[in-house]
């Protein structure tokens, strides 16, 4: 049973992937934006109960794989993150934002994908998400 967390009286291993779209399918996780997005992802996995994995970006969306209590609900914990890096990046990058999106004060869509993982298929999800960090796109090991 490695690899698993212990608490009191139960054992478990719950890991997710995330997927995080910008809105409109803006290209704008890119630069200074982008490590903003990232340390706000980092900073409320630090004050959570949830931790990352593993995190990618591309121009338009941001993967996160994350390890998580069964105590915990995906759905706070995607609404808190969203809401705090899209609150940091609207104070930062204000002037760069309004000429994406007028009136809208907004960073990501409203959805997100959220796949519950077993243990072979996030090894497989793992390598995959790692080759793409190093740049070696389509390597996959087993």
């Amino acid at each position: 049973m490695n690899n698993y967390t212990s608490k009191n009286r139960h054992r478990y291993y719950l890991k997710a992937h995330l997927i995080f779209v910008c809105k409109y399918r803006k290209q704008l996780l890119k630069g200074d934006i982008d490590d903003t997005v990232k340390s706000c992802f980092s900073e409320e996995s630090d004050n959570s109960k949830f931790g990352i994995d593993i995190m990618e970006s591309d121009k338009d969306h941001i993967h996160l794989l994350i390890s998580y209590s069964p105590d915990i609900s995906i759905t706070s914990t995607v609404r808190r993150s969203k809401q705090k890096s899209a609150h940091e990046s609207g104070n930062n990058y204000s002037g760069f934002l309004t000429k994406h999106f007028w009136k809208e004060h907004t960073f990501w869509s409203d959805g997100y994908l959220c796949v519950l993982l077993e243990r072979q298929i996030l090894i497989l999800l793992e390598n995959i998400l790692r080759a793409k960090a190093d740049g070696i796109h389509g390597a996959v090991t087993k």
